[in-house]
């Protein structure tokens, strides 16, 4: 108990007989502190992950910033080649060095952001089209940003985009639900197990 008249600890403050002392300016006990609780609070009745909104953020600021990692690395590769067989050195071979990272960094990181943008906007326009997110909608924005992507290009070329960014997204999907293509398999061999 701590003694109130010269503002002196007697005696220490415990939480439980046999544990640390408290200090006495602390006015709770740590023990009654739970120890699991979820780290993102959510209001009644709302989804507990992140829609396409919010995600589409950060796929197009990661889209930028490996266009410009792979891109400046192409570029510093392609600039080392270029400067050895012009022989250049010196301050104009580091010149030249940093203007084909420059451009090919940013070349890759517009094109990749821009792709990015493209498939994050159809994904939203579907899900909210549709009322769920699911994988149908990453296949129609994957394809639809595709064709769109090579548009300008003619039909042939859009077909070609649409059917590239068809053929990622399905991989994509089929990645992410193989526990669930596995359990189907598993179910289809042995159906009497649930």
């Amino acid at each position: 108990m701590i003694d109130l008249r010269d503002g002196n600890s007697r005696n220490s403050v415990t939480s439980q007989p046999g544990l640390a002392p408290l200090s006495p300016y602390l006015n709770f006990d740590p023990s009654y502190l739970p120890t699991n609780q979820p780290e993102f609070i959510f209001p009644e009745g709302a989804v507990k992950q992140r829609g396409r909104l919010e995600l589409a953020f950060g796929q197009i600021g990661a889209a930028c910033i490996i266009g410009a990692g792979l891109g400046g690395a192409s570029g510093f590769y392609k600039g080392i080649k270029a400067t050895t067989l012009a022989g250049q050195t010196g301050n104009l071979r580091r010149t030249q060095l940093i203007n084909h990272v420059m451009k090919h960094g940013s070349s890759l990181a517009n094109t990749l952001g821009i792709v990015s943008v493209m498939y994050s906007g159809f994904g939203v326009i579907f899900s909210w089209a549709r009322g769920t997110d699911d994988s149908l909608n990453t296949l129609g924005a994957a394809t639809a940003t595709g064709m769109l992507f090579k548009s300008t290009s003619g039909l042939r070329k859009c077909a070609t985009g649409g059917g590239i960014g068809f053929g990622i997204a399905a991989a994509y999907c089929l990645w992410n639900s193989r526990e669930t293509l596995s359990q189907i398999r598993h179910h289809s061999v042995n159906p009497a197990q649930k």
